[in-house]
């Protein structure tokens, strides 16, 4: 099957920065002047973190995780961890920053290691969320969107490593 862009974005890059703002101010509320880790899961929430980073009021630092379980538009189910944090988590608040929470395999994945690794707190903020996709009992701690079940891309996201460098969000169809 073939897949194609479509033309017109299903989150134009005005929204998404209108969004990222005041999600931003979600989560300097709830942290205060906590010093936060954001632990970007790589490679599609580069985008939405930095945005995100620049408009955190308190102190923070930057890791990166990357899980893979996706091959081409479908997970495969089985999440492996192919990039680690470098610093220890134990006693740290951290914030795993993810571009979309879809099935849930990779969010609980990540949430386990990083529980396992005796954090201070650990919160989850998603871009995109899919509920309709849903395969585990997870749930985002701060939201951007929500959204139907449509393979998207831009914004970081990408089918087969295209389109990460749109400014908007798409939907790809057949």
């Amino acid at each position: 099957m073939e897949l194609r862009l479509s033309t017109t974005p299903m989150i134009n890059a005005n929204d998404l920065q209108q969004r990222i703002a005041a999600l931003a101010e979600e989560v300097n509320k709830h942290y205060g002047d906590e010093k936060i880790l954001l632990l970007v899961v790589l490679k599609g929430s580069v985008p939405f973190s930095v945005d995100l980073m620049r408009r955190l009021a308190g102190p923070l630092e930057v890791d990166y995780i990357r899980a893979k379980s996706y091959d081409g538009t479908e997970s495969t189910g089985k999440v492996h961890f192919t990039h680690l944090p470098e610093d220890a988590l134990r006693n740290r608040h951290v914030l795993i920053v993810e571009d979309i929470l879809d099935t849930g395999n990779t969010a609980v994945a990540i949430l386990d290691f990083v529980r396992g690794q005796h954090p201070a707190s650990a919160r989850f903020i998603t871009l995109l969320d899919k509920p309709s996709r849903r395969t585990q009992a997870v749930e985002a701690d701060f939201v951007g969107f929500t959204i139907e079940d449509h393979f998207v891309v831009g914004y970081g996201l990408d089918y087969n490593e295209r389109y990460r460098e749109l400014d908007a969000i798409y939907t790809m169809e057949t």
